[in-house]
């Protein structure tokens, strides 16, 4: 069972040796990169020469091409910000014992953050199961940007262990992030003429808040989990804001 790590990049010299420590135990790493102007290219260098430059042009696109460049029958994806823990380390160890001809084509792995100096396990962000080990021939790329992720055509089990996401170092970094993202999410909804009304920037932004505060028992993550739910809330009005401003740019340029 030959795994090979997949990583896309950009501007991630803090993390990037620290992440191919954690993956030694991988057959190969292939990192993908997009004009990083740190030295992240520099450093990755240490540990593979499997190191690829490409211009960005979405995220699906940075991951397909950086899975085409693997040799293993098995991709393992990971974040640049992402560890496994030794559990999950000692599941995959135990899953290379086994014949790859049966086991299923993809196992999903939890996810725990950490925010703010604190653990997240409540608000909707645990166990955010995600498919990160997969069979290479069942697999392809398919969601939402910026949230694409990998799916198999096959069964699919999950992982005993968790992979630990260190996120947003601080505000500014998350309503950065938040920027990008909604930015993306208002393309997609315009690019499938998504209708807007003035009462969804209003209402469905208090929904995400009460679906993460309380559905989710986000208080129970402390003031934390409030930030993340006000920057919830915050992130669906930001998204049909940009629609709606992107809606009235095309009708004005139309005219």
């Amino acid at each position: 069972m030959k795994i090979s790590a997949s990583i896309i990049v950009r501007n991630e010299e803090e993390n990037i040796a620290a992440l191919c420590e954690n993956l030694s135990w991988a057959d190969e790493i292939v990192i993908v990169d997009s004009d990083s102007t740190d030295r992240t290219k520099e450093i990755a260098l240490r540990y593979t020469d499997k190191v690829f430059n490409r211009e960005f042009r979405g995220y699906k696109d940075k991951h397909e091409f950086a899975d085409s460049q693997t040799t293993g029958d098995w991709i393992f994806w990971i974040d640049a910000d992402e560890r496994l823990n030794p559990e999950l380390l000692e599941s995959i160890e135990r899953l290379r014992q086994r014949d790859s001809a049966t086991l299923p084509d993809g196992f999903r792995i939890a996810r725990l953050t950490e925010y703010q100096g604190r653990w997240i396990r409540h608000s909707g962000w645990y166990p955010d199961y995600q498919m990160r080990l997969y069979r290479k021939s069942a697999s392809y790329w398919d969601g939402v940007a910026p949230h694409e992720t990998a799916r198999v055509r096959g069964s699919v089990e999950t992982l005993t262990g968790e992979f630990l996401h260190y996120t947003k170092r601080n505000l500014s970094e998350h309503h950065r992030v938040l920027d990008e993202y909604t930015t993306l999410a208002a393309e997609h909804l315009f690019n499938n003429k998504k209708r807007i009304r003035s009462i969804d920037l209003f209402v469905l932004p208090i929904a995400a808040f009460i679906r993460t505060w309380l559905i989710k028992q986000g208080f129970r993550d402390g003031i934390p989990g409030l930030i993340i739910a006000m920057f919830t809330a915050y992130s669906v009005f930001l998204k049909f804001a940009k629609l709606w401003e992107k809606k009235r740019t095309e009708a004005t340029v139309v005219e």
